[in-house]
This record gives C-alpha cells, sequence and structure tokens, in this order.
C-alpha cells in the first residue's frame, strides 16, 4: 500500500476531513484530534494492513503505524486541508469549545509562527555570522558576496507578511497559498511604488494611507482572521462549478482593498500612537521610560508596531542621542536571557534545547529575538513574566545611566561600543540577560511534562533506582531474543519503540503488570497495554500473524478492562500458527519508551515470574 492510499484509508476512517481538529505525528504515531471520536471507524482501521495499533487516550485517536509515519503524515498534509498541532503532540490540548479570550489570541499567534521558527533562526543566524564578519573587517560589506549573504539573511524578514498569511489561514483553516498571495500583492511593485507619492491617493473614491508592509505582522494578522470567515461563507454559497476559482478570486479581491484601506493604516496609527507615548515618556523620566518601555518592547515587536518608534530614534540622533534604543536593549538581551536559561535547563529534550540554542545565539551576536518570541515566549507563556521582569530592571538601570546612541544598529553584543556611556550599558543588558537566564533556569518552561522530564534527568543515579525504577514481568514462557533479530524492521529498528522478543515455548500471554487493556485486534494477534505507572506495551504474537484473520487466537480479556499482574490475557495454538508458515517469535515493545531515560533488557528462558525488562 502505497502512503497515498494508506493516508486516504486512514482519512476515511477516523471520520473524515471535517471531523479532524488537528493532527501531530510522533515517532511511531498519527495523533489525531478528532471533534466527535464516535464517527471513528476503529475496526476498520485495524483491519489497514499497514496500521499497527489504534489507541484513544490522553485526549488523542492514536493510529500507530510504525517507522513511515512521518511520510504518511505528510501525505494527509499534502492531500486534506486540517490544521497542525505541536511536533510532538506532547502536551494535552484544550479543547477549542473551552478556549476563550486571550487563549484563542495566543493560539492563532503561536500557531501562525511556530512553522516558521527554523527560517527564522537559520535567517537570524547568518546576520549573526554576517555581523561578526563585519565586525572583524572579515568580508567587504560593499562587495556581491556580502550583499548575497545579506540577502539570505534578510529576505524572509523582509517577505515576512507572505510567510505570516499562509501560516495565518492555515492555522485557521483557511486556504494558505490564497492568504499569501493576499500579502504578496502588499510587497508587489506596483503597490509600493505608491510609497513614492506622498498625498492624493484614492482607491474608488476612498482616501487611501500607502504603508509599507516589509516586514510587518500585525495588518496580515487582523487580515487573515478576517478572511478566515469570508472563505467559508464563499464557500458554502457558492456552486460546486464556479467555486475553484470564484471563492479565492473574491476572496483576494475583497482582502487586499480591505487591507490596504483598513489595517494597514490602522497599524500605522497604533505605531504612531506608540511613538509619541514612548518619546513622551523618556522625556518625562528616563527611568520610569526604562521600566515601561523594556517591559512592553517585547509585546510591540510581536504586533510589529515597534517600527513606529524607529522614525522617533533616528530623529533623536541629532537632538544629543537617543535613549530609545538603549532601552529596548535591555529587553532584547532580557529575551535573549530567557532562551539560554531554557537551553542550559534542557536536558534531555534535544528539540526545544537545539531551538534554545539557536535562538539564543542570533540574539546575542545579531539582535534579532523574533525566533524567542514565537517559538518560546508565546508556547510556554510561563516565561513571559519572566522576560518582563528582567526587562524592566535592565532598562531602569539604562535609564538610570542616561544611556545614548548616536546611529541605528541591532541591539547586540557586537554593538556593545555604539552606546554611550559604554559601561552603564553592559551592566543594565549585562544584568537583563543574567536575570533572565537565571529564572528561565529555575523555573523552566511551565510545560509540566517538559519540566519533569527535565527535572528527572537532574536526579542522582540513586534517586533514579529507587524511585524511577520500573519493572516489568515475562508476559510469556520461553527464550528472550535480541529486538533487533526480528524479521521485521518496524520491530527490528526500534521505530516502534525499545523492548524485546520472546520465542514462546507455551501458547499463553500473562499480564506483566498491573493495568488496562487500551487496544484489542479484531484478528486478536495483539494486544496494547498500559500499566498504573503509566508504561504503554504492545504484545504482538507472531510476525504478520494479522493475515490468519483471528485464526488460532482466544482472547480472554475487552477493550478498557482492568487487570492484575498474572492475570491470563489471551492464548494462541503456536503449532497451528507455525504450519501456516508464520513465525511465532512475539515483539514486546514499550511503545512509550521516550518518556524513560533507558530501558534495560534481561535475556534467557523467562517465564511469567521473571523480570525481562528495567525502565528508568
Amino acid at each position: 500500500m502505497s502512503n497515498h492510499d494508506l493516508a486516504q484509508a486512514i482519512m476515511e476512517n477516523v471520520g473524515g476531513e471535517e471531523n479532524v481538529r488537528s493532527l501531530v505525528h510522533c515517532a511511531t504515531r498519527l495523533r489525531f484530534k478528532l471533534k466527535d471520536s464516535s464517527k471513528a471507524n476503529r475496526e476498520a482501521l485495524d483491519e489497514v494492513p499497514e496500521v499497527l495499533s489504534v489507541v484513544e487516550q490522553g485526549g488523542q485517536f492514536q493510529v500507530v503505524i510504525g517507522n513511515k509515519v512521518s511520510k504518511v503524515y505528510q501525505a494527509i498534509m499534502d492531500n486534506y486541508s486540517i490544521r497542525s498541532g505541536e511536533s510532538e503532540a506532547t502536551r494535552d490540548e484544550v479543547s477549542q469549545e473551552k478556549k476563550t479570550g486571550w487563549n484563542k489570541v495566543f493560539e492563532y499567534i503561536s500557531g501562525t509562527f511556530s512553522p516558521l521558527i527554523p527560517a527564522m533562526t537559520g535567517a537570524g543566524m547568518i546576520k549573526a555570522l554576517l555581523a561578526v564578519l563585519s565586525i572583524f573587517s572579515l568580508i567587504d560589506t560593499e562587495g556581491a558576496t556580502y550583499a548575497v549573504l545579506n540577502a539570505a539573511s534578510s529576505g524572509f524578514f523582509t517577505l515576512l507578511p507572505i510567510f505570516v498569511g499562509i501560516t495565518a489561514a492555515k492555522q485557521l483553516n483557511a486556504n494558505p497559498f490564497v492568504g499569501g498571495a493576499i500579502a504578496a500583492a502588499l510587497l508587489d511593485p506596483s503597490y509600493t511604488a505608491l510609497l513614492e507619492v506622498k498625498e492624493g491617493l484614492h482607491f474608488m473614491g476612498l482616501p487611501l494611507v500607502v504603508t509599507d508592509y516589509a516586514s510587518t505582522v500585525f495588518p496580515i494578522l487582523l487580515a487573515m482572521a478576517l478572511y478566515a470567515p469570508i472563505e467559508r461563507f464563499l464557500k458554502k454559497h457558492t456552486p460546486d462549478t464556479i467555486s475553484l476559482f470564484f471563492v479565492p478570486m473574491m476572496g483576494i479581491l475583497i482582502m487586499v482593498p480591505l487591507t490596504v484601506l483598513a489595517f494597514g493604516p490602522f497599524a500605522q496609527y497604533a505605531s504612531g500612537l506608540v511613538g509619541q507615548a514612548i518619546n513622551g515618556l523618556v522625556n518625562f523620566s528616563g527611568i520610569l521610560g526604562g521600566i515601561l518601555i523594556s517591559g512592553v518592547w517585547p509585546f510591540l515587536v510581536i504586533l510589529g508596531v515597534h517600527w513606529g518608534v524607529v522614525p522617533l530614534m533616528i530623529e533623536n540622533f541629532a537632538k544629543g542621542g537617543d535613549i530609545i534604543g538603549p532601552i529596548t536593549a535591555a529587553a532584547t538581551f532580557a529575551q535573549t536571557g530567557i532562551a539560554f536559561g531554557v537551553f542550559l535547563r534542557s536536558h534531555r529534550n534535544k528539540q526545544l534545547k537545539s531551538l534554545a540554542l539557536s535562538a539564543s545565539t542570533s540574539g546575542f551576536l545579531a539582535g534579532v529575538t523574533e525566533p524567542i518570541l514565537y517559538g518560546l515566549v508565546l508556547r510556554y507563556r510561563r516565561l513571559i513574566p519572566l522576560m518582563v521582569i528582567a526587562s524592566m530592571i535592565g532598562g531602569a538601570i539604562v535609564g538610570v545611566f542616561d544611556v545614548r546612541v548616536f546611529t541605528f544598529v541591532f541591539n547586540s553584543v557586537l554593538t556593545i561600543p555604539s552606546y554611550s556611556p559604554m559601561l552603564g550599558y553592559s551592566i543594565g543588558v549585562g544584568t537583563s540577560f543574567i536575570i533572565a537566564t537565571v529564572l528561565a533556569f529555575i523555573f523552566g518552561t511551565g510545560d509540566q511534562k517538559t519540566d519533569a522530564k527535565e527535572e528527572t534527568a537532574d536526579n542522582s543515579q540513586s534517586a533514579a533506582d529507587t524511585e524511577l525504577k520500573i519493572e516489568i514481568a515475562a508476559p510469556l514462557k520461553g527464550e528472550v531474543v535480541p529486538l533487533s533479530q526480528v524479521n521485521d524492521s518496524v520491530f527490528s529498528s526500534g521505530a516502534m519503540g525499545k523492548g524485546l522478543a520472546i520465542k514462546p515455548s507455551e501458547g499463553k500471554v500473562y499480564a506483566p503488570f498491573d493495568g488496562k487493556v487500551v487496544s484489542l485486534f479484531p484478528t486478536h494477534h495483539a494486544i496494547g497495554l498500559v500499566s498504573t505507572d503509566g508504561v504503554e506495551l504492545l504484545i504482538h504474537v507472531g510476525l504478520d500473524t494479522v493475515q490468519l484473520d483471528g485464526l488460532y487466537f482466544d482472547t480472554k480479556v475487552a477493550v478498557d478492562q482492568e487487570f492484575k499482574a498474572g492475570d491470563l490475557l489471551l492464548s494462541f495454538d503456536q503449532d497451528k500458527i507455525a504450519e501456516a508458515g508464520y513465525d511465532t517469535v512475539t515483539p514486546v515493545i514499550v511503545t512509550n519508551s521516550a518518556d524513560y531515560m533507558d530501558v534495560f533488557v534481561e535475556e534467557g528462558p523467562v517465564d511469567q515470574s521473571s523480570r525481562v525488562m528495567i525502565l528508568v
């Protein structure tokens, strides 16, 4: 079965595209969030040859398919308009019905920018590299090489509205490429040429205020929030014969003029108000301005209205120097400290550790903090007050020293000599960085499962041996075989998880611990268990025995049934199975083995009273 066919079979049996709220995948399974799980056909899914198991757990409908899960996931995302959730699906999401107010706002913004984090961090790191090369005169800033590399670092941020239009539309279940097309229209040369015309512009008789949308996000976020319901309305009321072109045509035709007439001028007006308020606050009190400006600056960056302050900074250069830039630097270094603290704390979560390291590096060397804000702060909201506290303290110190800058520079460690007094500036931003690092390291991300893993890694070995050691008894009598020797790549590769295999000497499967049955194949050849300690175990009797269609198998339990260690779960006729040409070697897999530091296997002959695995 091809990946496309498998994807189609799975989608049909989970209730179709309209029944899927979101989809993510881990190493072995597709994790669906369904609107109505009763619409899913578990029996039909179990009969799909390449579906290894179906599990409902933690509010997720999980379809286990082994080591080709990423390809099948991509086939689904390429052919169906459904929302992707977090990449590892490690947290229970709050149901859509319970999300209100700020929860929806944060999810919308965070979900929009999460897919863009790799590009942001990559471009930010190139910008940091260019900054280092320029400081040490290792590259000609007027040459073609610099121009090409500068385009590589700045192109993404210049065209950011297009990417935001795509991901924001996708987040709202609208056509992502129409969202990108709406944003692209605002960057088209025929529109940007109007920036040279200062006044007297009209669109169909209405006054037109032209705005530069390069690197902005706020207008596009607003535009996509309105476009999504418009698209749904158009789809509902447009005949199928013309829907293919009419819906996107009308969407673009409505949203582009509406954005340039309303959202753009609103963002420009908001930016102007913010700039005037900041300038007035600094003129009133440098210390008070330092506290308040550095505290709110990250949120202005998130909304993209911080660009309205840049003209004020430039204007201040000729008036005794600018203090706004140095104050915002305290917020920049606080954000960098937050990322660095998360990096120091993240021992086992390699994905989070990698993101935190690259984000802190781009912030430290280039002053680019968008990956920190969108990838960490908005995702782990516990970091927000930590960031604000560190920002405000550093901003107050910068205000006390009345630090000034006389040219426009990014707030990075490489531009410290540009500020005067340099010592006062260094103390201010250094304090922000250190406080943020310490707070993020102490309090963590606030994600209970993520932090629990980090705390587990910090425990001493003796504590791990006494408190976190889980023993698993053998579910069958026979001889233990290394999993790598099993003649099935899904199991031998470890894609399903760590474990072992047993060559059975009798046809009985016993409960290896106290727990509950979470999945049971209609063909009775495999059973999924979960222990009272949270260990997820898959016992798969024989290889390819699904083709026996239940022949020679007899289950003694049902799904959701609880059991005690040693209870008989199922029996099978191993001689008849072998005569039918099937290998009876039985993989025993800890399917959530990634949740544990290690899984140790004991070899040799075993029975139901023998210990065969230790989970730490």
